[in-house]
């Protein structure tokens, strides 16, 4: 018989069961799941049967968008993480202690360096190696070297790290990549040897601007030491913005497609005019990693590219973003929209004028990242605005 509080409105609005699927994966936005027994609540433990237990250690929109990165990154598994600093974060907990030595390369983005930072104060040496110079890897590598950190294409001068050549002179040394940049669509780590790839989700992955998510890849093993890390150090990431980035994962070939063509127009255009110093695009003709570039690359490194303007500083940047006010001055990157931003007060401004400067991160460096808008509109708003500089 059903009782008066089988009709409480605390046990009302589950649905029912349906021969009728949704067409598009559903949203599990629950703390944790109902458990029949003790005795499939220790099969769930031992993973003998299939089920989650509390969304902090896993939740069926976790283990979609992670099985779906695994794939497109030809990877055993892949784990999800509350951004793509929980993601780099869960790996150097995962993997290190005190007394350990991480080696990464020189140029990395500004939050990466800080965490690298802070690690050293939990007795975590850091060291780095020119990442124009994989050969020098043997040289920097210690008996408590436990991995290698470097990104495909670096935070914001868009060097380009050879890879394979990195890879190799890692030996047995695990190799740590960030693919922020350049996604599976353009390159896939772990084909070439890497234990881990790595991203900030809420970049290409998601591709919309209203995510805060990461995501890795790499061996059953590591994926589970960096599940199980990041269950502990409350780094997992969410089911809403795991099921927003599995849906921008539908139109990232697309994506990427177009913002590699319109990138690299882009900086053929503005490499020509007067108001700029220097344009830092790897496949134009003179940057330092041109040719590891078009190996690796040849249809395009992503929608990243940087500018240095002719002019005084901060004085000359403020201009700019005032002139091309179409663009929004954005501190972060690979939106549907292009946007502007100036590291040396945003991703390394916690460094000081002369380091900035040893990185080649001057004061009138500024970062474009290309969105989906067609190129002519671009070009003209750039250019307008540049010519606004006098």
């Amino acid at each position: 018989m059903e009782s008066a509080n089988s009709r409480h409105p605390a046990r009302l609005g589950h649905p029912g069961p349906s021969v009728t699927p949704p067409s598009a994966p559903p949203i599990f936005q629950t703390t944790a799941f109902d458990v029949p027994d003790l005795t499939v609540l220790h099969q769930l433990y031992d993973g003998t049967v299939p089920g989650d237990i509390y969304t902090r250690d896993s939740n069926p929109n976790h283990t979609a968008l992670a099985a779906s990165i695994a794939t497109m990154e030809h990877a055993e598994a892949g784990a999800v993480f509350a951004s793509g600093m929980g993601a780099i974060g869960s790996i150097f907990l995962a993997l290190t202690s005190a007394g350990d030595h991480v080696l990464v390369a020189d140029a990395l983005y500004g939050k990466t360096m800080q965490l690298a930072s802070r690690m050293q104060r939990l007795g975590v040496e850091i060291s780095s190696f020119p990442v124009s110079a994989p050969e020098t890897i043997s040289s920097h590598v210690r008996e408590r070297t436990r991995f290698i950190l470097v990104e495909t294409v670096s935070n914001p001068l868009v060097e380009v790290a050879d890879l394979p050549a990195i890879i190799h002179h890692a030996g047995k040394i695990p190799v740590v990549v960030d693919s922020t940049f350049t996604t599976p669509e353009l390159i896939r780590p772990v084909e070439l040897g890497a234990a881990i790839v790595f991203h900030s989700a809420s970049k290409y992955l998601n591709g919309h601007g209203d995510v805060m998510l990461g995501a890795a890849a790499g061996s059953r093993a590591l994926m589970k030491q960096l599940t199980e890390t990041a269950s502990v150090f409350g780094q997992n990431a969410n089911p809403f913005e795991s099921w927003l980035t599995q849906r921008g994962l539908r139109t990232l070939p697309l994506r990427m497609q177009q913002v590699c063509q319109t990138t690299r127009r882009l900086a053929e255009t503005l490499s020509r005019h007067k108001n700029i110093q220097a344009v830092h695009y790897p496949l134009l003709d003179g940057h330092r990693s041109v040719n590891t570039a078009r190996k690796l690359y040849p249809n395009g490194t992503g929608g990243i590219l940087s500018v240095e303007l002719r002019g005084d500083g901060f004085e000359v940047v403020n201009r700019f973003m005032q002139a091309a006010s179409g663009i929004p001055f954005s501190p972060t990157l690979a939106d549907a929209r292009t946007t502007l931003s100036h590291p040396a007060t945003t991703s390394h401004r916690f460094l000081s004028t002369d380091a900035r400067a040893a990185l080649g991160i001057r004061d009138t460096l500024v970062r474009i990242s290309v969105g989906l808008e067609p190129l002519d509109q671009l070009a003209a708003e750039l250019e307008d605005a540049l010519n606004e500089l006098g």
